[in-house]
């Protein structure tokens, strides 16, 4: 009990204040000049020079544009020869900072509403009317079941469903963009290169996968999703010349992953018509395709005396670190701790009852 009432008179009647006790030791000395250049090093080094911590800084705003030019050339036995220009292969015409550009397609013309063979899989292929449901609908049919067994071609049966008809086969038939070569300006000549023309804002598609380290072949048959990523890093205090972006490209959808059930990207779209009789007919096209997606980023900073001062007065506060480091090891870890601490504090007595002490006497 006697304990705790000291502790707490010490506490309530005491006070502690800083004395300046001057130490002449080579080791203490060397230690705290250590200590203190290492502090200003990261001050001066990390938080001012390489951090920029005299500027105030902000995120990016940005609005992207994008614009595809140059066409394309097909040969197949359902289209025939056709060219593909910008109105055929980016679909929509504009997205908000994304562009997508079609690659590959499957495309089913004069698609009628009635009754026609599924395509055969494990599940449509049958041999009698019992191995089809009446009304049945899967995640993978074309429509809804009539119960019947028909001939899908000479040789193959497959369950009978009310679709639009001809059903889709989904078989696709690769194609290969390329891209347009104009000279008459530096942007209508220029293609990015990372090496010898890292600035110019025109990309040539396979070399933007081939930089993600993809295959641009590949990925045109399945589609798939690209990030073109523009990284501003801009010090305001300089010319603004010297604000250049800096382009990097990744790939962003799920390919590589293992057991990928849905690779690739790819959607449906149909345009619809009537004949002369008047029976409404649709061309369904699965279009597969590259998607780009325009990111991004960065930070400007500019010279502002309110974050200098605030970096400043944290980089004085931390020299005190030097001092109080110096006393640990001073007071408690070296041989002369003893001495050195009975030199750096002094006890001293109220004035008034050292005062009553004396004339007492």
């Amino acid at each position: 009990m006697a304990g705790c009432c000291s502790v707490l008179r010490a506490f309530l009647f005491e006070y502690d204040t800083p004395r300046i006790v001057l130490i002449r030791s080579r080791k203490v000395g060397l230690m705290n000049r250590l200590v203190q250049l290492l502090i200003l090093a990261y001050v001066i080094g990390w938080v001012f020079v390489w951090e920029k911590g005299y500027q105030e800084t902000d995120s990016v705003v940005s609005s992207v544009t994008t614009k595809a030019k140059g066409v394309a050339v097909t040969n197949t036995s359902e289209l025939g020869f056709r060219i593909w220009d910008v109105a055929d292969y980016v679909i929509p015409a504009q997205e908000e900072n994304s562009l997508f550009i079609m690659t590959n397609m499957i495309i089913t013309v004069n698609q009628t509403q009635s009754t026609c063979p599924e395509v055969p899989d494990r599940t449509t292929i049958c041999s009698s009317d019992s191995n089809c449901t009446l009304g049945s609908t899967g995640t993978h049919s074309n429509g809804v079941g009539t119960g019947r067994c028909v001939p899908f071609n000479e040789s193959v049966k497959t369950c009978e469903v009310a679709a639009w008809c001809p059903v889709e086969n989904d078989a696709g038939v690769p194609m290969r963009n390329i891209l347009p070569n104009v000279t008459s300006s530096y942007l209508k000549s220029c293609i990015y290169d990372a090496q010898t023309d890292p600035f110019c804002p025109i990309f040539r598609l396979g070399k933007i996968v081939e930089d993600a380290g993809h295959s641009f072949q590949d990925m045109a048959v399945e589609g798939g999703i690209m990030g073109i990523q523009v990284k501003w890093d801009c010090n305001l205090d300089r010319a603004a010349s010297l604000c250049l972006p800096r382009y990097s490209f990744r790939r962003l959808d799920t390919r590589d992953l293992e057991h990928n059930v849905s690779p690739g990207y790819n959607f449906r779209f149909a345009k619809y018509y009537r004949d002369l009789t008047g029976n409404e007919q649709r061309t369904l096209i699965k279009a597969y395709g590259i998607r780009f997606d325009i990111i991004v980023f960065g930070k400007a900073g500019k010279f502002d005396i309110i974050p200098t001062m605030i970096n400043v007065g944290s980089g004085l506060a931390l020299l005190g670190v030097a001092t109080v480091l110096c006393d640990v090891i001073v007071l408690y870890c070296m041989k002369k701790r003893y001495y050195y601490r009975d030199k750096k504090y002094k006890y001293v007595e109220d004035y008034e009852q050292g005062l009553a002490g004396e004339m007492d006497q």
